[in-house]
């Protein structure tokens, strides 16, 4: 049984981990959480799969050391394809990962054509393209590799203007037509992603449902967790990897996700 008060330690690479927090305040207001932001590591598509698993274990290692949590979200759909198994051999923790919704996918399209949208690192992985082959076979599936999506979210959550244009260019490899019919569904494999919806609505060709897979991931944590009620009686926390000390403009940004007390 978890101890009560004890955090939930949320990891992502940088703050689109913070879509998942949104989901998980929603469902779980009084759950206390920590979060850390690896920017020293960001952006991970730059990493070979090797290097990137050694880094984030470490990461997360240290980060479970520092701030005993209950579980652990690893808030990333890149480091989840990667780090799960070797995290779950040394922690007795739970960890709930990341991973795209081809599923979900596969069961809500009605054209037969989906898209996956994520980072290059993610559609290279051999657990993307297995999770095509067990839900989504006969579906037409597009992985879509979007190099500096993850920026212009990171971007965009610190207030800085991000083109339209580079959206549309980056996106619009997720509209197909075949035989008549069009893409219906975009999965967001990455959680940044959904911090820019209404940029990408606005510049895709026609409507598609851009599927969030925040709302899953809470749910999972939850029975995990057990939803609870709590005093909160330890803070809130926020790290980032590169040691950057918490300002005021990123202490109003996570009270925005619900965070109340701050602590570094």
């Amino acid at each position: 049984m978890n101890a009560p008060g004890s955090p939930v330690l949320v990891f992502d690479s940088g703050l689109g981990g913070l879509s998942v927090v949104r989901a998980i305040r929603g469902l779980m207001p009084d759950l206390p959480l920590v979060y850390v932001a690896d920017d020293a590591g960001f952006p991970y598509g730059d990493m070979a799969a090797g290097d990137l698993t050694a880094h984030v274990v470490s990461a997360i290692d240290r980060a479970i050391a520092e701030f005993e949590p209950s579980a652990v979200v690893i808030a990333c759909n890149t480091a989840s394809t990667l780090v799960l198994e070797p995290l779950r051999s040394r922690h007795a923790l739970p960890f709930v990962g990341t991973v795209p919704a081809i599923k979900p996918a596969a069961e809500q399209t009605r054209s037969g054509v989906i898209s996956v949208l994520a980072t290059p690192g993610t559609i290279e992985r051999d657990y993307t393209r297995d999770l095509i082959a067990r839900f989504a076979a006969d579906c037409h599936v597009r992985l879509v590799g979007a190099p500096t999506l993850a920026k212009l979210a990171e971007d965009h959550l610190h207030h800085v203007t991000v083109d339209p244009d580079l959206i549309r260019d980056q996106i619009s490899p997720c509209f197909q037509e075949i035989d008549g019919r069009r893409t219906d569904i975009v999965v967001l494999a990455c959680t940044h992603y959904p911090f820019l919806i209404d940029m990408m609505r606005n510049a895709a060709p026609w409507p598609v449902e851009w599927l969030d897979p925040a709302p899953a991931i809470a749910h999972r944590l939850a029975d995990v967790v057990g939803v609870r009620k709590t005093d909160r009686k330890s803070p809130d926390r926020i790290s980032f990897t590169s040691g950057r000390l918490i300002d005021g403009a990123i202490v109003r940004l996570f009270a925005g996700f619900g965070f109340a007390a701050i602590a570094e």
